[in-house]
């Protein structure tokens, strides 16, 4: 069964905390190099101004972040982290396969549980 569309943000300027896994759980991010390039791809795009990055934690399978997109949606930041990792594995670690499962979970971050989930990432890194 294929996965529903997404329906986009309609608010800006919203705190998430999001989760994404990588496709069939693989776990990738076991690879240094291959953690070391998503990490450097976040903190390309947030030099960009795209999102400004609170905390984030990679799993051997799966990621989280505490993130507020900048002038765009969370969608589209998202589009940016994982596509931009995508496009940037198969071409500088010459990888040619499904990095990530389709979608991602976000959660907004409402008034007094920022503090929480900042806890949480910091202490499964």
């Amino acid at each position: 069964m294929s996965k529903p569309n997404r329906l986009e943000s309609v608010v800006g300027e919203q705190t998430y905390f999001i989760t994404s896994a990588t496709d069939g759980r693989e776990r990738y991010f076991i690879y240094p190099k291959y953690t070391e390039l998503f990490i450097d791809s976040l903190y390309r795009y947030r030099e960009q101004n795209n999102y400004h990055l609170h905390a984030f934690v990679v799993m051997p399978e799966h990621f989280h972040l505490l993130i507020t997109p900048a002038g765009i949606t969370i969608e589209k930041a998202l589009q940016f982290i994982k596509g931009g990792y995508s496009f940037r594995a198969k071409k500088e670690l010459n990888r040619n396969f499904d990095i990530w499962q389709r979608g991602f979970t976000d959660r907004r971050v409402r008034i007094g549980e920022y503090e929480g989930f900042k806890t949480y990432i910091e202490e499964n890194r």
